[in-house]
């Protein structure tokens, strides 16, 4: 996260050059001048901005070309594997390869990480203000997780008022001021709403005790990955490029089964903080005994489409989509995935509340570790 806050700094400074009259009109420069900027507005002793701005007009005439290739070569090696380490997690550096890019480049990752990850770092952060209001009272003044109901209660009706009030519309102000915005965009920012509206309504349902509808439950899970497709679609429109609507496609059903392979990862986890996930939901419609034979059979059935999608694809992109997902399995320690391994699937938990509050309880009398013992 601190690397996506270093990169939302050097938008929101390109951005006030551009107000400043300061900007060159060109990508890269303007990114150049931005970080230059950030450098020189840092702390550094006793150093004040007239100082800095003095000691920049004397020595950089003594920076010479031969002298900053000298430097990029013997730190560029070390520099950017480091850089790529920060970086990967960032969801649609596995998509590269649909849009003929090599993750590997740097000039392929840095051309377009500003806009990329500044979305991602958004959406991500309504995300978790989305989850902080799942944590509704279950008993009392308790509420999932053990806080105090009142204590929380302002923190709540605010981040209820920013779902209210048109969350995207900063995100949509930024994509039409770059000329980035399309109606395809706009449609999966509102699959986004969607899901954030669907998953508090049925995570609500299920602390109440209520009826859970299969076809919301359906309809959630595939609204769920509602960010890899904003970013794909923005990567499409930053590249200039027509969408190609059978990438979209096998692409969609593989974030289907992605999002069912961390639901699974994450199952203990979803109960205990009440988050969506599918399985918590297969098992208040079902019941725990058939909830999971339920599930393998829409797994089995998304599997059918992945295989027939990746034989339509270019055999050398589909090798590579293959190779990529067998090492983001072994990166994540998963044993699932769609020919990757096996489905695992975690016991059913039949009752959830028993299940948070023998947790809670075995937390709360852990005997926290001496002091001293840890110096």
């Amino acid at each position: 996260m601190e690397q996506l806050r270093k990169l939302e700094q050097v938008q929101r400074t390109m951005t006030l050059m551009e107000s400043g009259g300061c900007n060159t009109n060109h990508q890269d420069s303007d990114r150049f001048l931005a970080n230059l900027i950030l450098l020189l507005i840092q702390p550094c002793g006793e150093l004040n901005m007239e100082t800095k701005c003095s000691l920049i007009s004397e020595h950089l005439p003594k920076i010479s070309v031969g002298f900053l290739e000298d430097v990029s070569r013997s730190l560029t090696e070390e520099g950017w594997m480091q850089c790529k380490e920060q970086i990967q997690p960032l969801k649609i550096l596995s998509y590269f390869m649909f849009h003929g890019m090599d993750v590997n480049a740097p000039q392929s990752i840095f051309r377009y990480l500003p806009m990329l990850s500044f979305t991602e770092s958004y959406i991500y952060q309504l995300d978790t203000w989305n989850e902080k209001m799942l944590h509704i009272p279950t008993n009392g003044n308790t509420v999932v997780g053990g806080s105090n109901v009142e204590k929380n209660r302002s923190g709540i009706i605010k981040l209820m008022e920013v779902f209210q009030t048109d969350p995207f519309r900063p995100l949509v102000l930024l994509f039409e001021h770059h000329g980035l915005l399309t109606e395809r965009i706009r449609e999966e920012l509102r699959c986004g709403e969607e899901y954030w509206d669907l998953e508090r309504k049925l995570c609500c349902l299920l602390l109440t005790k209520n009826k859970v509808s299969i076809e919301d439950v359906m309809r959630a899970i595939h609204l769920k990955s509602f960010d890899y497709r904003v970013l794909n679609l923005l990567l499409y429109q930053l590249r200039g490029a027509k969408v190609n609507d059978l990438h979209m496609e096998f692409l969609s059903i593989s974030e289907f089964l992605v999002e069912v392979s961390d639901d699974l990862f994450d199952y203990e986890d979803d109960v205990l903080e009440n988050n969506f996930n599918i399985l918590r939901m297969f098992v208040r419609i079902y019941g725990a005994s058939t909830a999971q034979t339920m599930l393998a059979k829409c797994i089995s059935e998304a599997e059918e489409k992945y295989d027939h999608l990746l034989k339509t694809l270019d055999p050398q992109l589909s090798s590579k989509y293959r190779r990529r997902c067998e090492e983001a399995t072994k990166e994540g320690g998963k044993i699932s995935g769609h020919a990757l391994g096996t489905w695992s699937m975690p016991p059913a938990i039949v009752d959830e509340d028993l299940y948070r509050s023998n947790v809670l309880s075995s937390r709360s009398t852990m005997v926290p570790p001496d002091r001293h013992s840890l110096e």
